[in-house]
């Protein structure tokens, strides 16, 4: 494999416009020879998919951005890529809408939010600016977007600086409504250099009040917290966010960031508090979710999306000029105080027939036609075993995910998953599952691999990069077990 470029801060921060057209297509041509490309996620055409933004539905459509540095797989300087879709699962390039070329957003244009207002859709996010010195300066700035697409800049900052006691690490603004004005939440540094997420109110989307510091927790949350999503139902409040350098002691976890939930009776603007939160828990038991974003749709649903990427981490398609991608949408559940993530209903229409059945052989290697796939397994209480995804015949290889439903535990290792990778970080994941009849949902897509435990009560979510021709599936397993299969149509062509 071939030497990674080293990227001066010059080039990542050259404006778009001076670099050659010529340049931008042969990327494309390098990338197109990748065998890692994805059949079904969102991808970047060029450079670096990073956080997912403006997740929303608006002029009758489902929109999401994303952080996009286009010109190779490196932080650079960021624009908006966006994104629509009819059904959650055909995406359509709209092309980069949001860029840095203002006075608030100069070097880079970071994450944020959007909420549809009538016939136009608001957006917040926030402008990176590097003075001479190269100190950082965040604005959280807002825009317009029309029916047809186009963009309008708000001229000044929703708010033009950090409130007294914390610095400049003040980013990722989600607005939302409440009750008859709307708030925002804000990831934000105080100047102990400790993480903290701040809450603004507004009756107007232009002129914010900063409430204070949102409580839901009195645990230390590490020195940076990012992408925070408060949802808001008569049930119950969610919280979503990134805790940057918190003590594993707090809520064990091996990624470099983890992204991690609570769950509070309600939120109470009075006392800018959660009520009676539960402790914290991470989000995904994989190796690479972070950045999730989340928002209520018109039909009531809790969606939500995740860059699978991680922040400080290489990956082997970053030497084929992309990096990165975003999850399959799904639907988030909260029942008796616990969270359930769940595949969109919406992806059965990826399946190009009705499946196929297979059960209770002890040792059973299945090849499949390319690594586009779903596939469902049911186990009863006492099963323990091994899957074996990405799998060769000889069956030396592959991303295995063992079970044991008797003793509740699953471990996943890609040790010997093709193109090693964040080993830094560990090559196994292993956490608690119930001790109960366990039942698997699997969508597998090239390098990704999407899992969902026991009706979404545990995801766990991956990058792997096997060698061509790995495409097979290996399970052995003591006990009774019901599987399906479907391969999976592409929505990337």
């Amino acid at each position: 494999m071939s030497e990674k470029k080293v990227w001066s801060r010059e080039e990542r921060y050259q404006p778009y416009e001076k670099w050659e057209p010529e340049y931008l297509a042969s990327l494309k041509q390098k990338i197109d020879t990748s065998i890692w490309r994805l059949g079904y996620h969102i991808q970047p055409a060029t450079g670096l998919l990073n956080d997912p933004n403006g997740f929303s539905f608006f002029n009758n459509q489902w929109h999401v951005f994303y952080q996009s540095y286009p010109m190779g797989p490196v932080h650079g300087i960021k624009s908006w890529y966006h994104m629509t879709s009819d059904n959650l699962i055909d995406w359509k390039e709209e092309g980069t809408k949001v860029f840095p070329d203002s006075l608030y957003d100069s070097h880079g244009v970071y994450s944020g939010t959007a909420l549809p207002m009538s016939d136009q859709l608001f957006l917040a996010y926030t402008g990176n600016v590097r003075d001479s010195d190269w100190t950082r300066h965040s604005y959280q700035l807002g825009a317009w977007m029309d029916q047809s697409g186009s963009i309008k800049k708000i001229e000044e900052p929703l708010i033009a600086a950090p409130p007294a006691g914390y610095t400049s690490e003040f980013r990722d603004p989600q607005v939302f409504r409440y009750k008859s004005g709307y708030l925002m939440t804000i990831g934000a540094q105080d100047e102990a250099e400790k993480g903290k997420i701040l809450t603004y109110q507004s009756s107007d989307l232009l002129s914010w009040q900063c409430v204070g510091e949102l409580g839901f927790t009195d645990k230390d949350m590490g020195f940076m917290i990012e992408c925070p999503n408060l949802l808001l139902t008569d049930e119950f409040a969610l919280l979503i966010f990134c805790p940057q350098g918190l003590d594993s002691d707090v809520c064990p976890y091996q990624n470099i960031y983890p992204n991690m939930y609570v769950i509070g009776d309600s939120y109470q603007l009075e006392s800018n508090r959660l009520t009676n939160p539960s402790s914290l828990k991470n989000l995904d038991e994989g190796f690479d979710v972070y950045a999730t974003q989340a928002f209520k749709a018109p039909d009531e649903r809790l969606l939500s999306i995740s860059w699978i990427g991680l922040p400080e981490i290489d990956y082997p398609t970053d030497q084929e000029e992309w990096a990165h991608c975003l999850s399959i949408v799904k639907e988030l559940i909260v029942e008796d105080k616990k969270l359930y993530q769940r595949p969109v209903a919406e992806m059965k229409q990826l399946r190009i027939d009705e499946g196929i059945h297979f059960d209770n052989s002890k040792d059973s290697f299945h090849e499949t036609a390319t690594n586009h796939y779903e596939l469902a397994l049911s186990f009863d209480s006492l099963a323990t075993g091994t899957l074996t995804l990405y799998a060769d015949k000889e069956q030396n290889q592959g991303l295995t995910i063992h079970f044991d439903s008797q003793r509740g535990k699953m471990t996943i290792d890609r040790s010997h998953a093709g193109v090693p990778f964040g080993e830094d970080y560990g090559v196994v994941r292993s956490f608690s599952i119930e001790q109960k009849p366990l039942n698997v949902q699997i969508f597998v897509d090239s390098s990704v691999v999407e899992l969902f435990i026991n009706d979404g009560e545990k995801v766990a979510t991956m990058r792997a990069f096997p060698e061509t021709g790995h495409t097979g599936f290996h399970l052995t397993c003591d006990g009774d077990y019901q599987g399906q299969f479907w391969q999976l149509r592409k929505t990337n062509q």
